[in-house]
């Protein structure tokens, strides 16, 4: 197997950022895209004199010229969630624990000798020989550059912290749910300190001075006596949902879900600066010199020179951007997007034009042409035809009882449609009308489409691999095998059948599915996306990169099955969401499972699972209904996983998420 190039995907973390003093002119600020090769989900930013570096879901990116181009600088198969400088010595945290550098991400040494078992990371904080690192095991500390790593959590609670500040000898710890913790001996002892802190999820600590200031999913609060009490200081700030803090001179800024804020009062009242800024998720924020610095979530970095007033995209050279689809019609290219519609392009890229007339959902998920038909799949707007090349678009979705399209196929005159929870759709005569086609298939929510000359497959999450040889009419389940039944992606190669799972690789079938075989060597990201089929490659989009094998390499394939070795509750995604929401889980051995909701005050309001399960990954889609079937309005809840394994071994988690409608 041999890796070809890295592309840049989704996770789900919150960074720590880095700053120095700015002062800036507010009546000529402008936000510049910094972006040159990459814009993907930039999780956190560090600044080292004229270095910039940029923490994603790809790994580490440097920038020695304030953004103008970027380069690779290591961890290229990690999901960076915090960095962090002190002198010549570099640290990042991911999922896989920490990373040390001493010359500017050329290489890497991994240094977790004392951290638990996933050593997952989300924060990381220097002060002085101190390096701390908050972890879903709680906080640990190193003085000895991350070489040996001891656990300070007396007085801390089991959830995870995501942020520290100090000031004087005060330790300051932000968690998930719990609030604020305070230690006066260098994390050898902790106390809660939440007093006025309507709002416990906090996300981003940093000191102004004597200034305290706490983002939360609520809003943000200040302290002016080292965390005794606090103090909403939220007005003009239009979005609670605060991601990250950080102070140029007598400037204090705010990223939030909805772009960035400034305050020139220590939070008296707000100002929205998002001008230019085109994408408005900012998780990371930094500040160089006169330089503002945002990092967003699928739309890369951008700058501002002047506090903030207007933005401008700095992303050429970026590999990456939030590209849902391809299609290709004879010399004409279609590109969908997540939330920017279609685009196309006469010359082989070269120039795009945005095509999305009479389009009224942007947010594509499915592309297929038929003859001069084009069809486009959205997530909620359901399926639009075009017959002029994408200058105009019609909605053609009679019949179509689910309109959140996933996947699209034309074969001989007949359009499947694929649906998230809805199952499948056919058309007969280009749209005008739809017809359910589920029975036998006992898994709705389909991912992908695969079809030779006489059978149709379909790939699905959670239930695995389908087919029906009578156009839908009839579906049997193919997975014998098949370990992983997270199936996003199928393709075909003469009589080889190829299916991309999320967490169990890729696996390939050579009778039309009726057994499988693993073909995962020398491939180190198991959560495949997308596949493809050249002349003489098999191509792979992953987490961390495409990777390729020669197609003439498979042969016999040993099967073997991969189980995870430890009990895993995963962040729910999206996150916000609305209307709907996947929770993913992992059990190293059978276990009798409950999935919970419950709302803020603690009452449960939909079991999602009360069963066992087997050993494996599992999923589940949430359509925000309670028990009665009743929507729930907008605000937090909380998730639990209980899980009795058959070996005895107990597991119980609680995660935050939040519908926002």
């Amino acid at each position: 197997m041999k890796k070809c190039f890295s592309l840049v995907l989704f996770k789900k973390v919150i960074c720590v950022t880095f700053f120095f003093f700015l002062y800036i002119n507010p009546l000529t600020a402008q936000w510049q895209q910094k972006n040159s090769n990459y814009s993907g989900i930039v999780l956190s930013l560090a600044v080292s004199g004229v270095n910039i570096f940029a923490g994603t879901g790809g790994g580490v990116f440097l920038s020695t010229n304030i953004g103008t181009s970027w380069t690779e600088a290591g961890l290229l198969n990690h999901d960076i969630a915090t960095l962090a400088v002190s002198g010549t010595n570099l640290f990042a945290g991911s999922y896989h624990g920490v990373y040390f550098s001493t010359n500017n991400g050329e290489s890497w040494a991994e240094v977790n000798n004392g951290l638990p078992n996933p050593p997952i990371v989300r924060t990381l904080f220097v002060s002085d020989i101190n390096l701390f690192a908050g972890t879903i095991g709680g906080v640990f500390l190193s003085t000895n550059n991350g070489t040996s790593w001891t656990s300070v959590n007396e007085g801390l609670p089991s959830g995870g912290v995501l942020t520290f500040t100090k000031i004087n000898e005060n330790l300051f710890a932000g968690t998930t749910g719990d609030g604020i913790f305070l230690s006066t001996n260098n994390g050898k002892s902790w106390e809660e300190v939440n007093t006025g802190l309507i709002n416990t999820d906090v996300r981003s600590l940093i000191n102004k001075s004597t200034n305290l200031f706490a983002g939360t999913w609520g809003g943000v609060f200040l302290s002016t006596n080292n965390g005794t009490s606090w103090n909403a200081v939220n007005t003009g700030l239009t979005n609670p949902y605060v991601f990250t803090l950080v102070v140029g001179d007598t400037n204090l800024f705010a990223g939030t879900w909805g772009g960035v804020f400034l305050t020139t009062n220590n939070g008296t009242s707000w100002t929205e600066i998002n001008t230019g800024l085109l994408n408005t998720s900012v998780r990371a924020l930094a500040i160089s010199d006169s330089n503002l610095f945002a990092g967003t979530y699928y739309g890369g970095v951008f700058l501002s020179t002047n506090r903030g007033t207007v933005w401008t995209e700095v992303n050429t050279g970026l590999t990456l951007d939030d590209i849902s689809v391809l299609n290709v019609s004879n010399t004409t290219i279609f590109a969908g997007t997540y939330g920017d519609g279609v685009f196309l392009s006469t010359n082989n890229g070269d120039l795009w034009s945005i095509v999305n007339a009479g389009l009224t959902n942007i947010d594509i998920r499915a592309l297929v042409s038929s003859d001069t038909n084009h069809f486009a799949g959205t997530y909620g707007g359901g399926i639009f035809l075009s017959t002029n090349n994408g200058t105009s678009w019609t909605a053609v979705n009679s019949g179509l009882d689910n309109t959140n399209v996933s996947t699209l196929i034309a074969r001989e005159g007949n359009l499947f449609a694929g649906t998230y929870g809805g199952g499948i759709f056919i058309s007969t005569n280009n749209g005008t009308s739809w017809v359910a086609v589920n029975t036998g298939l006992n898994n709705s929510d389909v991912r992908a489409f695969a079809l030779n000359s006489t059978i149709l497959f379909v790939g699905t999450y959670g239930g695995g691999v389908f087919l029906s040889t009578n156009n839908g009419t009839n579906w049997n389940e193919v997975n014998a095998g098949l370990t992983n039944t997270n199936v996003l992606a199928l393709v075909l190669s003469d009589t080889k059948l190829f299916a991309g799972t999320y967490g169990g690789g890729v696996f390939l079938s050579t009778n039309n599915g009726t057994s499988w075989s693993e073909l995962n060597t020398g491939l180190t990201n198991t959560n495949i996306h997308a596949l493809a089929v050249s002349n003489t490659y098999l191509w792979a989009g992953t987490e961390s990169g495409a990777w390729r094998l020669w197609l003439t390499e498979i042969t016999d394939v040993d099967v073997t099955e991969k189980l995870p070795s430890y009990f895993i509750l995963e962040q729910n995604f999206p996150n916000p969401f609305n209307p709907t929401t996947r929770i993913e889980f992992s059990l190293p051995v059978a276990a009798d499972v409950r999935l919970i909701i419950y709302n803020i005050l603690g009452q449960q309001v939909a079991s999602l699972i009360n069963d066992q399960r087997t050993a494996g990954n599992h999923s589940v889609l949430w359509n925000a209904n309670d028990s009665n079937g009743m929507k729930l309005s907008s605000g937090i809840y909380f998730y639990m996983l209980k899980a009795s394994g058959v070996d005895g071994n107990e597991f119980q988690e609680i995660k935050k998420m939040v519908l926002l409608k």
